[in-house]
């Protein structure tokens, strides 16, 4: 399964990269104890520095914000995954668990601030494209909604958008049956490679020790 950016995303956004990372023979549960001590303690600490009012001044999103702009998605009515979720814990929310591979995927996209997407190799026809949503780009969201993507960047596969920064769909999400997951870091343009690697090893590393199995494949996707 190969992962590939359409150049018309990367005509608007010159820089803009994919990190994506395969992983095989994981083990997917409910989060242990250690991973959730060391989420509730980030979370603690994301609050006492952080004030719902100044989460614009974090640099990623802050940067993802701006692409949304350039792409001509409005940010105040489509956020990225990562800023919706930084907003939902500092307005005082619990972190949502879902499971072992969710929890580390969503703990990384606040960590980082950036959005993050994590897949169930199983249910992806094919090669995947990230691209900007057709009028046929329609999806039950993980949120419970009914999302129409046109105009908005999406994950694409042979059978239509699945993923996308803003809301994955109902089609590819990650259960405790799942053994093979592709897990996507949306890069904004101001981070170097050397982050960008650097990122995405803490990420596989950390994935792996909470879910066990191997990275099969890592690479960074560029236009």
């Amino acid at each position: 399964m190969k992962v590939r950016l359409a150049k018309e995303v990367a005509g608007i956004l010159p820089s803009f990269s994919l990190g994506v990372i395969h992983y095989t023979d994981v083990t997917v549960s409910t989060s242990p104890k250690m991973l959730q001590g060391r989420i509730n303690l980030f979370v603690e600490s994301l609050r006492l520095e952080h004030e719902l009012s100044q989460i614009t001044e974090i640099a990623g999103v802050q940067h993802w914000r701006s692409a949304f702009k350039r792409l001509g998605i409005d940010p105040g009515r489509y956020r990225p995954s990562s800023e919706a979720l930084l907003r939902r814990l500092l307005q005082g929310n619990a972190f949502f668990w879902i499971n072992s591979a969710v929890d580390v995927n969503n703990f990384f996209s606040i960590l980082q601030a950036l959005p993050y997407g994590i897949y169930d190799e199983a249910q992806i026809q094919g090669d995947v494209v990230c691209r900007l949503g057709q009028a046929a780009d329609v999806y039950q969201g993980l949120n419970g909604r009914e999302v129409h993507m046109e105009g908005k960047l999406v994950l694409a596969d042979e059978l239509g958008a699945f993923g996308s920064p803003i809301v994955d769909s109902k089609r590819t999400p990650v259960s405790e049956e799942s053994k093979q997951l592709m897990q996507v870091i949306f890069f904004h343009e101001q981070l170097t490679l050397p982050e960008r690697e650097e990122i995405m090893g803490t990420t596989a590393r950390m994935f792996t020790e909470i879910n066990g199995g191997l990275v099969s494949s890592s690479y960074i996707v560029t236009g």
